[in-house]
């Protein structure tokens, strides 16, 4: 296709196509399973624990970023696994690197739970 004659999508099948990536990932993908299994368990912890809006605020980041980081690593690794199949050192730094961020984020969510949800925990027993 021509630099020219780009390809232009409505802001309808924009949409239609993201819905898809998320239903994909959500499908096919280990690990996104895994974190939409531990969202459900935050969520439900949230409601149990009456947290406050601003913690509301910082569990909906952590789980929406999670997600989107575990897309993103996803997409990356496909990215890089179609260029090439053999090993190379680049490919495997890019896709050693996004895990690594998915793996910041992961600690980072983590901490997070623990800041919201140890105190409330801790008053149980």
């Amino acid at each position: 296709m021509a630099a020219d004659k780009k390809r232009k999508h409505t802001l309808a099948s924009s949409f239609k196509f993201g819905f898809e990536g998320i239903a994909a990932a959500a499908v096919k993908e280990r690990n996104v399973k895994i974190h939409i299994a531990i969202s459900v368990f935050v969520i439900l912890s949230g409601f149990v624990f009456s947290i406050s809006k601003y913690e509301w605020i910082a569990i909906i980041l952590s789980i929406g970023g999670m997600i989107s980081m575990e897309m993103m690593n996803t997409a990356i690794e496909r990215t890089v696994d179609m260029y090439t199949k053999e090993y190379h050192p680049l490919a495997k730094q890019a896709k050693d690197i996004a895990a690594g961020a998915v793996l910041v984020f992961a600690i980072s969510s983590v901490i997070i739970g623990f800041i919201i949800f140890l105190p409330r925990l801790l008053a149980w027993f």
